[in-house]
């Protein structure tokens, strides 16, 4: 159905070439002239179409046109119609064009949010294509279009400042809620969230299709994903998802490669890792390290019997152990107390740590430890369910940006302790550059540094 069109300045459709109100105007109309269409469409401008994800563009005929040519314009309107409710698209963009954004339908009930960010620093060499980087948080639950951007790389810190360091100087920069549930996305019922990363992936890739196939740009841009904590297991599936669909013709992209930041790519190893590294800094005695052994060797061996869902609920009490024989230990920094760093007073209720989303606790924020010292605390939620939201514009009024996070986790719940190394050994074996690394004092997920 097509919504009325505001006409008014700035840029131009083609309507009709009508008569003017005069005397000529009262005549009798002749049979159309069946030679004329070539003059039969004049320009009026116009500034925007209400909801323009329901009427991508509207045609005008004039009663000038020929038979032919009305039969052209009338297949072109089916072919608009049927366009705009076949995988309808919400989307909106900054007057200078540097930013995008907008929701996906990627499955019946389920939509997600994706902002993109083009570099002002971009050039073109067909020598060196200009990158664009896809970030993917952590949780599951954690909004990448929040704490990626805001908090770690994006052009902006969450008090709106230019950010020296951001990413955007050296790649375009794109974030994706995900998986559905997560940030700005949702599903219209907790029956569309994803349970696997297999399932978070799909949808994923159904995203970069409807993006990369309709822009050019993006086509000829190699896609770095860049993931951090469990959101490299979402990297290492979607990675070979997306290698299947470009192999298939589905997607029109060029995987460039992928890197994996404190990734929970490997649950067992890490969990074995805490009691050695906690002990080594004098975090944990002899008998607090006996404890948390014990524990990880159980989830060690739940894992093996791919018993995820309890391995899950036995990590959650691992957290609870380690907390309770450390003096709480900060997981981000163990070098740390929780609640030391000042910048931990960011604690918000919908960026917590997954654990605390499992046991319904509110000690650890995962926002807080990402944020650097010199900010002055704006607090995420009032962020993106104030001014961000307002700006945005296609946000749904009674969405609260990070509502469904703590089902988005409860619903993964039984893939979270599954392991993802085989796919990192596949995405290898297709000759895919794989960069793992990781923080210098981040206990919860501790690794070494690797490069492929």
């Amino acid at each position: 159905m097509l919504q009325k069109a505001v006409l008014a300045k700035e840029e131009s459709f083609l309507l009709p070439a009508r008569n003017r109100g005069n005397a000529k105007s009262k005549r009798k109309r002749r049979k159309p002239n069946l030679r004329r269409s070539s003059s039969s469409l004049t320009a009026v401008p116009f500034t925007q179409i209400h909801n323009p994800s329901l009427a991508r563009c509207i045609l005008f005929c004039s009663g000038k046109c020929g038979e032919s040519m009305a039969k052209l314009w009338a297949l072109l309107l089916l072919a608009v119609l049927a366009s705009s409710t076949a995988g309808r698209v919400i989307s909106r963009t900054t007057k200078d064009g540097s930013e995008v954004w907008g929701y996906e339908k990627v499955r019946p009930k389920a939509h997600m949010f994706w902002w993109l960010y083009k570099s002002p620093y971009r050039v073109e060499d067909p020598s060196k294509p200009w990158p664009t980087i896809l970030w993917l948080q952590g949780g599951p639950g954690a909004s990448g279009v929040a704490i990626g951007n805001f908090q770690e790389v994006g052009p902006l810190d969450t008090n709106l400042k230019p950010r020296n360091s951001t990413w955007l100087a050296v790649a375009d920069l794109l974030f994706v809620d995900s998986p559905v549930g997560t940030g700005y996305s949702f599903v219209e019922e907790d029956g569309a969230l994803v349970k696997t990363d297999v399932e978070a992936a799909a949808d994923l890739t159904v995203l970069l299709q409807n993006l990369c196939n309709r822009d050019e740009k993006l086509q000829r841009s190699p896609l770095y994903i860049v993931a951090e904590s469990y959101g490299g297991k979402f990297a290492v599936t979607l990675g070979l998802s997306a290698l299947k669909a470009i192999e298939a013709g589905k997607l029109k992209a060029k995987l460039g490669g992928i890197a994996l930041g404190d990734s929970w790519i490997s649950p067992e190893d890490f969990v074995l890792s805490w009691g050695p590294l906690l002990g080594s800094v004098s975090r944990l005695d002899t008998n607090g390290v006996k404890l948390v052994n014990k524990l990880a060797e159980g989830i060690k061996q739940q894992i093996s019997e791919e018993k995820f869902l309890e391995a899950t609920d036995a990590w959650g009490r691992l957290e609870g152990v380690v907390s309770d024989n450390s003096n709480n230990v900060d997981f981000y920094n163990f070098m740390l107390d929780s609640g030391m760093d000042p910048v931990s007073m960011m604690s918000t209720t919908t960026t917590t740590t997954a654990a605390e989303l499992l046991l319904g606790k509110t000690r650890r924020s995962y926002a807080r430890y990402l944020s650097s010292p010199g900010e002055d605390g704006v607090d995420i939620d009032t962020l993106m369910n104030g001014v961000i939201k307002k700006k945005l514009g296609i946000i749904p009024e009674k969405l609260q940006w990070g509502g469904q996070s703590g089902s988005v986790f409860n619903s993964m719940a039984g893939d979270f302790m599954n392991p993802r190394i085989n796919e990192v050994d596949e995405l290898l074996a297709k000759g895919v550059n794989v960069t793992i690394y990781n923080g210098q004092v981040r206990q919860f997920i501790f690794f070494f540094f690797w490069k492929f």
